[in-house]
């Protein structure tokens, strides 16, 4: 009796592990931001929804159609970057987690004329330098150091942020 019972767990168990799938984690690769070209890992401001999910698998949101309440894109909120597809730029934050070349979060306003020249527009939390791809936004903490960065593919007269 008890080695029918055993036998009987014994099958159940099997069975339920067999039914079982394993599921893999997306892997990402390390997002590499080049401001200068305008591109995250040979992403631009244009990529469709499509490829950059391919691309950059490891996303946490996608938002198909822009909304009233919400921007369409892909965001990576644990890696602190966001794809504004419809909008047409990139933004990254101040807790990105990824490769910055060049290394421009946390500069002083101060040091980018040497590296950017004189922007296009300017703001007392900002700057708009007119780039070979579209428009880089620089914005400013309190300190004036670089806290958030837009990459557009569009000119300054006609990019549209998200709020």
């Amino acid at each position: 009796m008890m080695k029918n019972l055993f036998q009987v767990m014994l099958l159940l168990v099997a069975t339920l592990s067999s039914q079982a799938q394993l599921k893999a984690k997306a892997v990402c690769p390390t997002i590499e931001v080049d401001v200068m070209a305008g591109n995250v890992n040979d992403l631009y401001p244009k990529s469709a929804i499509g490829e950059i999910k391919s691309t950059l698998p490891c996303f946490t949101e996608v938002v198909e159609i822009d909304s009233v309440s919400r921007c369409a894109g892909v965001f990576f909120k644990d890696k602190g970057i966001s794809f504004f597809t419809e909008r047409k730029y990139i933004e990254i934050g101040e807790q990105f987690k990824g490769k910055l070349t060049p290394s421009l979060m946390g500069t002083s306003r101060t040091n980018l004329f040497k590296l950017l020249g004189y922007p296009k527009l300017k703001d007392t939390d900002w700057d708009a330098f007119q780039m070979g791809y579209g428009t880089l936004i620089l914005y400013y903490n309190k300190a004036g150091k670089i806290n958030k960065i837009q990459i557009s593919s569009k000119n300054t007269d006609a990019i549209k942020l998200c709020e």
